[in-house]
């Protein structure tokens, strides 16, 4: 028998390049294939990339210095090693990346990762290969599936892409020219992936999509179906505790969507809904498409379904032509809202984008400052959200054994990290703890009741 070989890949940014690496795992298993942790032992590494960070490609181009000298030092050993970069680097910089870096053999965009197999035969032939168009077939029908134990192995929640790309065009995001025009999978083909994932062993289920609730999939009805219904749908499935969705746009939450967090137990109630700036004058230069005020409306319609739910956000600091008035403004919406948690980044310039073009205003000491002070805000809010939790019995969905022996992690709805002491059979329930202390960002508890299964809490269930 041809042994095995090994793969790694090394994933940046956003939860799509975490479910994208996971199927381009799917997909070269059938070709011998098997994951591995290192990099310096692998027959094939791939980067799976972000553009959406700053100094992404940089990011990159380093961590290929580094494999070019894992690559000769392979060769020397009589052991060839193939190198491949994925994702949104791949897609906006193609063949410059080759040009800058020799070493790559295989360049894919993050809509063609279903063809590796044949790139990597075509660059062992050729010497290399490149990929980079939008391809007429839907990727999602020739990707291969999960075996049902790489399934179990990867835990009790998982990823399941209903959406990719974004028409909104916001001057910051390059997005819509990296992952193209919005495009939604039909109801069937997401439900054929969920019950494949539930029948073994998955508890919660994350929907994931550039802008997952622009979500229109054709429904089995003849009908399009929006994001609202289909969790409605996915929520009768046997098995599935905990559905969350994940990156949504306020322009698109619509009244199904609203409906769904007040009357699925199943929906947790924890929402991120990134806004960017707090300033109409610079939403407006980022073609966000909504006003400061629209956000908090949108706001109030979600907390008037269910009064237990909260938001995380994404910031940016710094963009051209932010005024000090423009960052207060920022601050206050910050303050009004109130969040568990948020994302905030200094503004910088993403090659092929409208901001690219628009002249700084803002100098990096300047930018820096802000960026600090908003932090401080935010992490004063998370600290007080959390701390809150003090002394209250929340339900858990446990995960996994913790690091400290004896411990068993799960989360909470609000994907806080809990530990108590317990047997890992309480693995994959779903458990109240009493919070007894937060140590950080995790909290550290005991269990309340018996370990027995347990269905969400009633509070949950209801919406109330």
């Amino acid at each position: 028998m041809t042994p095995p070989r090994k793969l790694h890949i090394k994933s940046y940014g956003c939860q799509m390049n975490v479910y994208d690496a996971q199927r381009m795992v799917d997909t070269l298993a059938p070709e011998g294939f098997v994951e591995t942790a290192s990099a310096e032992d692998a027959a094939l590494v791939i980067l799976n990339t972000c553009h959406i960070r700053e100094k992404a490609s940089e990011k990159v181009y380093s961590e290929l210095g580094r494999l070019r000298v894992a690559k000769d030092e392979a060769a020397r050993g009589g052991r060839a090693m193939r190198i491949a970069v994925a994702g949104c680097v791949a897609q906006a910089e193609g063949e410059e990346i080759v040009r800058r870096a020799p070493v790559v053999d295989v360049v894919v965009g993050p809509q063609s990762y279903h063809h590796l197999p044949e790139l990597l035969k075509r660059a062992d032939s050729k010497g290399r290969a490149i990929e980079t168009e939008f391809p007429a077939e839907d990727k999602f029908g020739f990707l291969a599936q999960p075996k049902p134990d790489t399934i179990r192995a990867r835990g009790i929640s998982a990823f399941v892409t209903v959406q990719e790309g974004c028409d909104k065009f916001c001057t910051f995001c390059v997005v819509p020219y990296t992952r193209g025009a919005e495009v939604s999978r039909p109801v069937a083909k997401i439900v054929e992936d969920v019950r494949r994932l539930t029948d073994n062993g998955v508890r919660e289920l994350t929907l994931i999509g550039q802008n997952v609730n622009a979500y229109h999939g054709d429904g089995p009805d003849g009908k399009t179906w929006p994001l609202g219904r289909l969790l409605e749908h996915l929520a009768t499935i046997p098995g599935i505790a905990r559905l969350r969705y994940s990156t949504s746009h306020p322009r698109d939450v619509d009244d199904s969507l609203i409906a769904a967090h007040r009357d699925l137990g199943a929906l947790m109630p924890f929402v991120h809904l990134p806004v960017q700036s707090g300033s109409d004058r610079i939403l407006a230069a980022m073609n966000r498409k909504h006003t400061a005020d629209d956000y908090r409306r949108v706001i109030d319609r979600f907390r008037s379904a269910r009064q237990d739910i909260a938001f995380s956000s994404d910031f940016i600091v710094g963009f051209p032509g932010e005024s000090e008035q423009d960052f207060l403004a920022t601050l206050a919406l910050v303050t009004q809202i109130g969040y568990a948690a948020a994302y905030s980044f200094k503004s910088s310039a993403r090659p092929g984008t409208p901001a690219a073009d628009m002249q700084e205003t803002v100098s990096p000491a300047e930018m820096d400052q802000r960026l600090e002070r908003l932090q401080e805000l935010i992490d004063s809010q998370q600290s007080a959200f959390n701390k809150a939790a003090i002394g209250s019995t929340v339900d858990v969905l446990f995960e996994r054994p913790a690091r400290k022996e004896g411990q068993i992690v799960g989360r909470t709805a609000y994907l806080q990290p809990a530990h108590v002491m317990a047997s890992p059979d309480i693995i994959g329930q779903i458990l109240p703890v009493r919070i007894d202390s937060l140590e950080r960002y995790s909290f550290l508890g005991e269990l309340v009741t018996p370990r027995k299964a347990r269905e969400p809490a009633l509070s949950q269930a209801t919406g109330a």
